[in-house]
């Protein structure tokens, strides 16, 4: 076994890959950025070492400062983890030329899978099930936009060196096909630094099945069951499970051995996952009708490992470990079992109301329920942040994973549910409430899985309100009538109970509430407090402070055990049934501000400008793409709200902006 090895990668997977090189009695280095100077996964490690810039091509991407550490730290090995270098081919080359053992794959076999279209074409050759579409090296957009008519609409446009679903675009008709390809290729250059595409059939009412596969140097090879990871969101996962829901025995065989005999097609060695594409001729009550097609592989550990390692009592990254030393896999296949059900949510920096827009920011409150990290347990959270922690646009959303084991599917639920009600995060917007409303529709709860899951919930899952706002604007009250007991003195004239030698006293409370101004009237009575929120009618509040910090608030006839954190104007409210923000008022700070931002487009988080796709004087319309930024390895289109004539374009493409600058001026009226 390894005596030291170079972690090539930061956050969460870094910590993770260290917790089990600790266990096992293997010393570890961290490399990190500017920005990560004081991260999670520095201290996570025996020793560190800076490689770079804050951006990941001034840092986590350059391969040669980090075999560079590895060998002036004396690592015997480097692993990747997952994202950034972990399918370079040409890095784990690099490792293997100057004697580092590189934990994962060769890299023929990174190369033989990197490509989705020669993948394809091994697969084929193999006996893998492949979606009829097309693979070619003729990448001339109309031979592309003549495939996808034969192919037939719907298609989905794929970039053939991509991952993640970036580059990735469907087209439900002919005319869209040109504006979407060039789209994708874009992306693709900008992730990959190849806009090769592929072009395939888009199969209607899919599941996304992976399967775990391990090889070693020995030539055995097994696969370590399956994942359900249907439930998306631009392509990239939410939630994940294992097993899949309705998953026959017969079925599981025929992927898992599908699976094993692409990994062997290219001499596959360590971790790695073969994505299949289900399709449900029979609906969701028959799935042993299921027919699968290869999809891609990704060379790596998943995201999404914890799962697995869950249901088989694995820990994957042992197995990596011990099969780069050269040992043989731990179990055969006919030792490997499945234990129970467990689901896996994606904790994300983002506004799912804003089309899933990221978010920046402090994580000021970061509270996580009773749980394990990186072990086995019916809770593991797995993340590399701490509260206090920022969470920048250099790199991913993703805060957390939030890891639930049940013996059952409905246990496992469950018990994901409540975990995720007991996760409070204030300083950001997350995706933490939107988890909950996923759990909670019908879809999900019978499992009735597909990829389009969340389009076709949307009415359940988008601009809810599960607390509601005369609910949420009572505990805002409440926390201000606290903090204004907690700093009550000796000194009567500090008192904050409403005393008046006659009279009732009474107080007005402006508030904002999902884009709302709101008036709370509080009044203080001989037997206690009175709220009227708007125009509502006024009635009773009774609040107690609980020992944890939680409030027991009574408000009328609703009861609820809530916790508020204040952070400025802004408070954070976290209930039993769900979670929101207020904006408390100060109205003379405000008294000077100006009306609005009469026509000006901003940038709706700090990134990159990619394409300004208009000059000053242009007439556009409302709908219009104007500009495209790129942001937490994402592209996001700027369009024009109203008609009108850009007045002037303040940035370029390549520039990058703060979170609200101006990149243009748009003007009503006329183009002259």
């Amino acid at each position: 076994m390894f005596e030291k090895i170079l972690i090539a990668n930061r956050g969460e997977i870094a910590c993770r890959v260290a917790a089990t090189a600790r266990r096992m009695g293997v010393r570890t280095v961290a490399v990190y950025s500017d920005a990560d100077a004081h991260a999670k996964h520095v201290l996570a490690c025996d020793e560190a070492v800076h490689i770079g810039g804050s951006a990941p091509g001034e840092s986590y991407l350059q391969w040669q400062r980090i075999i560079d550490a590895a060998k002036a730290s004396g690592a015997q090995a480097i692993h990747p983890g997952y994202g950034f270098l972990s399918e370079n081919a040409a890095f784990a080359r690099a490792c293997t030329d100057v004697g580092l053992v590189f934990i994962g794959p060769p890299a023929s076999a990174i190369e033989a899978m990197g490509l989705k279209a020669e993948s394809k074409r091994l697969m084929a050759t193999a006996g893998v099930p492949l979606v009829p579409g097309y693979q070619g090296e003729d990448q001339d957009p109309a031979l592309l936009r003549r495939e996808a008519d034969r192919i037939g609409y719907p298609v989905l446009i794929k970039a053939s060196a991509g991952g993640g679903g970036k580059g990735m675009r469907e087209v439900w008709q002919g005319e869209d096909f040109a504006a979407a390809l060039e789209s994708c290729q874009r992306e693709a250059r900008n992730s990959f630094g190849n806009d090769a595409m592929l072009v395939e059939k888009f199969v209607q009412q899919p599941r996304h099945i992976e399967i775990q596969i391990f090889g070693d140097t020995q030539g055995n090879c097994v696969y370590l069951f399956e994942r359900d990871c249907s439930t998306q969101r631009r392509h990239q996962k939410v939630l994940e499970e294992a097993p899949a829901p309705g998953m026959t025995p017969e079925l599981r065989r025929r992927m898992g051995e599908a699976a094993v005999a692409a990994a062997r097609a290219v001499g596959y060695v360590g971790a790695g996952t073969v994505e299949f594409i289900a399709e449900q001729p029979g609906g969701y009550a028959h799935p042993e009708q299921i027919r699968f097609y290869f999809m891609e592989m990704n060379t790596r550990l998943q995201v999404e490992h914890p799962v697995t390692e869950a249901i088989s009592g694995q820990d994957l990254v042992e197995w990596q470990l011990r099969v780069a030393a050269g040992e043989p896999l731990p179990l055969a296949q006919e030792d490997l079992v499945i234990d129970g059900h467990a689901i896996e949510a994606r904790i994300c920096a983002e506004n799912p109301d804003r089309d899933f827009l990221p978010a920046t920011g402090t994580l000021h409150v970061y509270r996580k329920p009773p749980h394990a990290a990186f072990e086995f347990g019916p809770v593991r959270i797995d993340d590399g942040v701490r509260e206090g922690d920022a969470i920048s646009p250099f790199y991913d959303s993703m805060i957390a994973k939030l890891i639930v084991w049940g013996e059952t599917r409905e246990e496992a639920l469950a018990r994901l549910d409540a975990a995720l009600a007991a996760t409070q995060i204030a300083g950001l917007q997350t995706n933490v409430q939107f988890l909950r409303h996923v759990l909670a529709t019908d879809s999900f709860r019978q499992a009735h899985l597909d990829t389009a899951l969340i389009t076709r919930e949307r009415e359940r899952l988008f601009d809810q309100d599960p607390l509601g706002r005369d609910l949420v604007v009572a505990a805002a009250v409440a926390q201000t009538v606290l903090a204004e007991r907690a700093a009550e003195t000796d000194d009567p004239f500090s008192r904050s109970d409403g005393f008046r030698s006659h009279g009732v006293a009474s107080r007005r409370v402006d508030l904002e509430y999902r884009g709302e101004p709101v008036v709370a009237k509080l009044r203080y009575l001989d037997d206690g407090l009175v709220l009227q929120v708007g125009d509502a009618e006024p009635q009773p509040l009774s609040l107690t402070a609980l020992p944890d910090g939680r409030i027991d608030l009574r408000y009328g006839s609703q009861r609820e055990l809530v916790q508020v954190h204040a952070l400025g104007e802004e408070e954070y409210v976290f209930g039993t049934r769900g979670a929101a923000r207020i904006t408390e008022l100060d109205m003379l700070a405000r008294a000077d501000e100006g009306a609005g931002e009469g026509g000006r487009l901003t940038a709706p988080m700090p990134g990159k400008v990619v394409s300004i796709a208009v000059k000053t004087g242009d007439q556009v319309s409302k709908g219009q793409p104007l500009a495209v930024m790129e942001a937490m390895k994402m592209e996001h289109t700027i369009a024009a709200p109203q008609d009108g004539v850009v007045g002037e374009v303040l940035y370029a493409p390549g520039d990058q902006v703060p979170e609200g600058a101006e990149l243009l001026r748009l003007d009503a009226g006329t183009a002259a």
